[in-house]
Parts: structure tokens; sequence; C-alpha cells
């Protein structure tokens, strides 16, 4: 059986396939949304701060339950419940944001959203891990984050069209995120997992919510020194709305500014999987080091430039950096983790992702207001700089 799993048409598994479809559905629908996110809020009554709130406690949910229920995942020895049960939340909690428009049942649903995110990543990326083999786990990262983003791309085009014909109406749009969502649902169905022996304990563990704490204490040096790269990065990698922001600014209308973005989404789905391929040959490491290059890069490009032709040249490197980066990352960490902590180690690096991602758009709108532009650009540069330099000394005896 494993001769079969090492053979090249086997690389990409029927399970790999329908996580993989799984995903496009879910971030179609996601991606539906988010571009009218904002407006819709507004629209039923929440101010600009009641929506930060709301996003930044849901997101916070998102990051700190992921260890926790990848923890459960590696006691259990399950990847498949958390991953039907976390997508199925996802899918219903979308249309029921339009189902009544009370604050604090959007409040809810939103949030249940993002616990559904939570209970699912690790799992999902521990089972594409089991899925692999060390010299295959960047095809199949790849492939998974390809697409997922061809649903991302997919999901705003379908908003815009709609909003066409349909202007204003949120709330319908809301309601028709149900179609990719009972996709979703029904695929997760045929999933089929591998037979997982569970984490041998004499008695059963209780899992703490904060978990990620305890493993981060118990985890090995290997994965302290990598994860604490890779944290310093995120902790500056602010959200992407400061990219678009500054096209904004620089005098490029919506239509300009929306269509380089989903340019960026397309460059990153294609070249996700052609990424994940050459990482299996040359190494994850030389890959990923490659991607956050090209991060820096256009991020002093855009503490300069104000040429249309030259910010569609940034986001084809940003797209690389994406594709180089994102599954990459994950790939790289179940590398050098035990098999049985895969979920667990997963987890509790995205749950400090999510953590910092929070923190570095803070600190990324502080610069902007009290500096400008050019100091957040910058400022971001000269870290991820720092951090190649610290990542390319990182040494591991594992495939990386």
């Amino acid at each position: 059986m494993q001769a079969h799993t090492n053979s090249p048409q086997k690389i990409i598994t029927n399970t790999v396939w329908i996580l993989s479809l799984v995903s496009l559905f879910n971030d179609l629908a996601s991606e539906m949304l988010i571009p009218v996110m904002p407006m819709f809020l507004q629209q039923v009554g929440f101010t600009v701060i009641a929506i930060g709130i709301l996003e930044g406690v849901a997101e916070a949910v998102a990051g700190l339950s992921k260890s926790y229920f990848g923890r459960q995942s590696d006691v259990m020895g399950k990847r498949l419940p958390f991953v039907q049960l976390g997508y199925a939340l996802s899918a219903i909690s979308k249309p029921l944001m339009a189902v009544f428009i009370f604050p604090l049942w959007i409040f809810f649903a939103r949030t249940m959203d993002r616990l559904g995110k939570g209970i699912r990543t690790a799992a999902r990326d521990a089972m594409l891990s089991d899925e692999a083999t060390p010299a295959t786990k960047g095809r199949v990262f790849g492939f998974n984050r390809s697409m997922d983003t061809f649903g991302a791309e997919l999901g705003p085009a379908i908003a815009f069209v709609f909003l066409y014909y349909y202007p204003g109406d949120y709330k319908r749009l809301f309601l028709w995120s149900i179609i990719p969502g009972i996709c979703v649902i029904l695929l997760t169905r045929f999933i089929k997992e591998k037979k997982k022996q569970a984490a041998i304990h004499s008695t059963k563990p209780r899992v703490s919510f904060f978990v990620f704490i305890h493993y981060w204490k118990s985890s090995t040096a290997a994965y302290k020194r990598l994860v604490a790269g890779l944290l310093l990065f995120a902790l500056f990698n602010s959200s992407d709305i400061f990219l678009l922001l500054k096209m904004k600014e620089q005098g490029l209308d919506d239509t300009e500014v929306l269509g380089i973005y989903i340019f960026y989404n397309l460059v990153f789905a294609v070249m996700a999987y052609p990424v994940g391929i050459l990482a299996d040959k040359i190494g994850l490491k030389k890959i990923f080091l490659l991607g956050l290059t090209a991060f820096a890069t256009v991020y002093i490009g855009f503490a300069f430039n104000n040429n249309l032709l030259i910010f569609f040249l940034l986001f084809v490197l940003y797209g690389f950096y994406a594709a180089a980066t994102d599954g990459i990352s994950k790939a790289w960490i179940t590398n050098i983790v035990d098999k049985n902590e895969t979920a667990t180690a997963i987890g509790t690096y995205t749950g400090f992702q999510s953590i910092c991602a929070l923190i570095a758009s803070s600190l990324c709108g502080l610069l902007w207001y009290n500096i400008g532009a050019m100091a957040t650009f910058l400022t971001t540069a000269v870290i991820t700089i720092i951090v190649i330099i610290y990542l390319a000394f990182y040494k591991r005896n594992a495939i990386s």
C-alpha cells in the first residue's frame, strides 16, 4: 500500500482531492461575502467600532480554538469528525446571518463561522499530512491551497455579478451562500479517513483550552526555533487591506483595485501547486525563503510605487509569496514533529499566528496613522529580511 502512495499518480489521493474541493467551495462561500460584509453590517445597524469588535472577537475565537481542537484530534486519533463538524458550522452560519438582523444574532452567527474554522483547521491539515510522505508534502499542501484559492477567486466574481443585477441586496447574497455550503457538507461525507492509532495514555487526558501554551512549553527545540521565526514574520504581516488602501490612495479607482486583487488571487491559485512540486524537489525551506524574499520586495515596492503597471507586477510577486509560504509553512512544520502530535503542532502555530495577525494589523495601522504608509511598508520589509536571515540559519535533521 505504501508503494502505491509514493507513486506519482497517487500523490494527490482521493482524500486530498475531496478535502481540496471542500476548501474550494467553502472559500467560494466566504469570499462571496467578505467584500460586502462591512456594507451589510452597516446596513443592519453596526457602527465601525462594533464591526471591529465583532471581527476581533470572531478571529480570536478561531485562533484560540485551533490548538484545543487540534489536540483533541490527536488524543482521539481521529480527524474526520472535526473536519465535518467544522465545515458544517461554517456552512450553516453564513446564511444564518441574514435570517435575523439583530446584532446579537449576527454576533452569534459570525462567531460560529470562525469557531468552525478553529475546529477543522488543524485536523484537516493533519489529514493532508497523513496522506503524504515527507517528500510529497509540498505538492499535497500546494494543491490544497491552489484549490482553496480558486474558490477565493470565484467568490468575489460571483458577488460582483450578483450585485450588478441586484445592487445593495446583501441579505439575499448571504442567503445564497447556502448553495456552496451544502456542497461542502455533502462532500465531507465522502471523505475516508485512514485508520490511525490514538495517542497512548494510561488515562484519557483532559485537554485544556489553553493547550497551545502547554504544548509550546513541552515542544522540541526544533519546533520552537522554527515557529518563533514564523511568528515574528506574522507579527508584522498585516492585512492585505493595507496594500489595497495604498493603491486607492495613489489614485486607482475601485474597479482597478478590485481587478488587481482578483488578479493576485488568480496568480496564487495557479502557482500554488507548481511551487509545491518545486518545494519537494529543492526543499521546503528554500521555497519558503524565496517566498519571504518576494514579500519583502513587494513591500519595498509599495513604499515607493505609484504606477498601475508596477502594482500589477508587484502583485505577481505577491501571488508567488503566498504560494511559496501559505501551505509550505504547514508542510514544513509537519516534517519536524511527531506524527501523533501533528494537529496539536499545527493548531498551536495557527493559533499563535491568528493572534499575531490581529496585533500586526493594529501595529501597521498605528504606524500608518502616525508616520505614514512608507514607514509601514518599510518596517514590515525590514522585519521580513531579519526573519529571512534567521530562518536561513535554521537547521533540523529532517527533510526541510
